[in-house]
């Protein structure tokens, strides 16, 4: 095919490509467990500076002994703690996630709320999350930026930007409102099963031939990644 001249024309086939790497909704392609938008919320909060494996680990007997917001509002901190110790950082966690179910009972009535205002309002959640939360549980639109998808949106040459908040923009400029969440979660995918940080398998990726980043001078896309 004739590579794309534009960022905008790329990001439309880079969408097509990696829904057919990674197919899937939104839910079955997100790597943290969880029931509902409570449990993600709570999940995406402890999985700051540590693995979803790791946070995945600790969650079921988290749930179990609080399974609402109005529980964990109500637990006691020592208890929090321990159940998540092995995620690292663990007193901010603790007190974030008891802050974060503390206003949800007080001011949307135990219910995870849609508005970005009103997640971001929340202890421990910034855009990030908001944006996981939205995509995932809500069916909202919402396009997480984590370090994965900055890295190859500008290896793609999707944008130029450092700053999370500008690739977002950049990036929901060229993406249907109703694909931006799974685009996100197919990128962090991709860039921890291809892209990586510091030696990218352009030999095996499916992009190769349309990044002008690619280590792999090619005219036809690479094979599916083992």
């Amino acid at each position: 095919m004739a590579r794309p001249r534009t960022p905008k024309g790329r990001a439309k086939e880079v969408v097509r490509r990696l829904a057919e790497e990674y197919p899937g909704s939104a839910r079955e392609l997100c790597a943290l467990d969880h029931h509902d938008a409570f449990q993600l919320l709570t999940a995406t909060i402890l999985s700051a500076q540590t693995t979803d494996v790791r946070v995945n680990l600790v969650t079921p007997a988290l749930f179990a002994r609080f399974p609402t917001a109005a529980d964990l509002a109500a637990a006691e901190p020592a208890e929090v703690e321990e159940l998540i110790r092995s995620t690292g950082f663990y007193n901010n966690k603790t007190k974030s996630i008891i802050g974060m179910a503390t206003a949800l009972v007080d001011r949307f009535g135990g219910e995870v709320p849609g508005r970005m205002a009103d997640l971001t309002s929340l202890p421990g959640v910034g855009r990030k999350t908001a944006n996981v939360v939205r995509s995932v549980a809500l069916g909202l639109p919402g396009l997480p930026v984590d370090t994965h998808v900055g890295r190859l949106s500008r290896r793609l040459g999707l944008t130029t930007e450092e700053d999370p908040v500008k690739v977002e923009r950049q990036l929901n400029s060229y993406l249907p409102p109703g694909e931006r969440g799974r685009f996100s979660l197919r990128m962090i995918l991709h860039g921890r099963r291809v892209c990586d940080a510091r030696r990218p398998r352009c030999e095996v990726c499916v992009l190769a031939d349309i990044c002008p980043s690619s280590r792999v001078p090619t005219a036809k896309p690479a094979r599916r990644a083992g």
